[in-house]
């Protein structure tokens, strides 16, 4: 899948948001925050099993982090710290909202499984960055060496939960048990195919 690849015709959708939160003047970090906000207010949905309310707060979440990086980049305001901020919120809010999916409805085992093969799927980016390093920055975006390696990260691990809450909310025996288990299952997978690539082109010692 890897639509992160595709981030650029996504842009239709989030492009127009993040042209109205800059008309607005709202900070692009304060935007970050509403992020992290409905992330939180989404985990806590999908705990207490209210499930088309906690993939609506998701994709809310989602489309604010989109968002603020338009916006920082319209008012000249993107810094290093937005960066390494918005890094931080996409982790907090991805490791509240699987491990809830994940402890309610799979246990603790899954829930522990999903966080942590999500947490390393994207840890392997900034590790890269430090040793491998980056070919350019463009408006603060790294086009790094993992760009195109994988196909299960964030966008299709949020989309992929979406789904199967729509699916346990109206009966379908392939609920969210299932959909947190394929997730678990997917990102280890291609978190295995990036270690598996940065093996095969840096596996030699520092020379």
């Amino acid at each position: 899948m890897n639509l992160t690849k595709r981030r650029d015709a996504f842009k239709k959708v989030y492009a127009p948001v993040g042209v109205a939160l800059h008309r607005l003047h709202l900070p692009p970090n304060f935007i970050t925050i509403l992020s992290i906000a409905f992330g939180m207010a989404s985990a806590y949905a999908f705990y207490h099993e209210k499930l088309i309310t906690g993939a609506v707060l998701l994709l809310i979440s989602g489309l604010f982090d989109l968002a603020d990086g338009v916006v920082a980049r319209l008012s000249d305001k993107a810094s290093k710290f937005g960066a390494i901020f918005d890094w931080l919120a996409d982790k907090w809010v991805d490791g509240f909202v699987l491990g809830a999916v994940g402890y309610v409805y799979a246990g603790p085992l899954t829930a522990i499984t999903v966080v942590t093969s999500s947490m390393l799927h994207s840890f392997i980016k900034p590790v890269v960055y430090a040793e491998v390093g980056y070919k350019e920055r463009v408006k603060g975006k790294i086009k790094d060496p993992l760009e195109g390696v994988g196909f299960f990260g964030r966008p299709e691990t949020h989309i992929t939960l979406v789904i199967f809450a729509i699916l346990e909310r109206v009966g379908s025996p392939l609920g969210l048990e299932f959909g947190i288990k394929l997730i678990a299952v997917l990102t280890m997978a291609s978190l295995m195919l990036r270690i598996i690539y940065l093996y095969k082109h840096y596996g030699r010692e520092y020379e």
